[in-house]
């Protein structure tokens, strides 16, 4: 007991020693988390900065925007194609359907066919009465060389007579001189006054017949212009003939898409009655910009597209045209904004742009959603 007391005097001092370390560093730790953060102490100049940040970032992206971004992109677009409906041009039964529906056609394919028979009858009907009206001006010429030949005879029969007068009137006038003399008989005379009036009935008939004859070539060469334009108006109805045949068979007028079809084998079909709407090949894109994204737009520049119903495709194209006056301006009733409450409204204009190459291996058309980017100043 004795011998252990010394050590307990000893280890309390000890222990007395450490205690005013301790307390020193509990109140250092106190006084450090009684202290507040920088954050407390100076809010006013952190949300200062804070709202300065922002601002910079936010004019930055504007300036970005504005001044320095090179792109103009809109949603409002989608594919355009002139698309017309093929209607048959005559009447009858459909006699074949080679093509289906969507079927990609090119320049001179057959869609459909018409049962060309009767019109193959008119065909012929119309060549003969070509031929009819051809052996018509063949005879009318014929009329009109005989003609001719009339009236060279008559003609010449008048020269005849002619000549035959001259020598009665030289025979009379010798009768009556020679019966002024004293040689001559009155018997002669006579004679010779009455060959000389037969000469002129003569040849008075002989001019009747030239003129007869002029008269009827005349004639012959009406008939033969009667016969040439019937001769044009039966050629005139056997090419109509022959066009009406043609149109019994419908053919692709250029390459694309035959959609919506409805004509059928056996189906009866009137003149003018559509059959099919045809997608022609050449398609492009109508993108509807507003107007105040056309500051930089010029024809020609690059543009990237993007199809919505094919992301996976990028196409690229460029700026074909750009529509002079906005899409509402040509529409079936234009607005009319010359009133007392107009109210600004930004419009939209149609800008044309042409893909350098569409891809082969999906169905594009008419109307389809694009959403074009146009690079409308060079990047730096």
């Amino acid at each position: 007991m004795a011998d252990n007391q010394p050590n307990i005097m000893e280890t309390k001092p000890a222990r007395r020693k450490q205690r005013p370390f301790e307390d020193a560093d509990r109140q250092a730790d106190s006084s450090v988390e009684k202290r507040p953060s920088f954050v407390h102490r100076h809010p006013f100049w952190i949300l200062s900065g804070i709202v300065v940040l922002v601002a910079l970032i936010v004019g930055a992206w504007f300036g970005w925007k504005i001044y320095f971004y090179p792109y103009e992109s809109t949603d409002d677009a989608f594919v355009g194609a002139r698309s017309f409906s093929v209607a048959a041009k005559v009447a009858g039964y459909v006699a074949e359907v080679p093509v289906t529906d969507n079927q990609h056609v090119k320049a001179g394919d057959v869609i459909l066919r018409i049962e060309p028979r009767d019109y193959q009858i008119a065909l012929d009907q119309a060549n003969g009465q070509v031929e009819v009206a051809r052996a018509a001006v063949d005879s009318a010429g014929a009329q009109i060389e005989a003609a001719n030949a009339s009236v060279d005879v008559a003609k010449a029969q008048q020269n005849s007579s002619a000549a035959a007068l001259q020598y009665a009137q030289q025979e009379s006038a010798r009768q009556q001189q020679l019966v002024k003399s004293g040689s001559g008989s009155e018997q002669a005379v006579q004679q010779a006054a009455s060959t000389l009036q037969q000469d002129q009935a003569s040849l008075a008939q002989m001019q009747a017949s030239v003129t007869s004859a002029l008269k009827n070539k005349t004639v012959a060469e009406a008939q033969k212009s009667s016969a040439l334009a019937s001769l044009k108006q039966a050629q005139a109805q056997a090419e109509e003939a022959q066009q009406n045949l043609s149109y019994t068979t419908i053919t692709a007028a250029q390459p694309g898409r035959v959609v919506r079809l409805t004509g059928a084998k056996g189906q009866y079909i009137d003149a003018g009655q559509a059959i099919s709407t045809f997608v022609p090949d050449d398609i492009w894109i109508t993108a509807n910009f507003k107007e105040t994204q056309l500051t930089d737009m010029r024809p020609g520049q690059p543009v990237e597209l993007t199809i919505d119903a094919y992301p996976e495709h990028k196409l690229h194209g460029k700026v074909a045209s750009v529509q002079p006056g906005s899409g509402t301006a040509f529409s079936l009733l234009p607005a009319e904004n010359a009133t007392g409450n107009y109210v600004k409204v930004t419009q939209r204009v149609p800008v044309k742009i042409i893909v350098d190459k569409w891809p082969a291996d999906v169905a594009i058309g008419p109307g389809m959603s694009v959403v074009p980017t146009v690079t409308v100043r060079p990047r730096s």
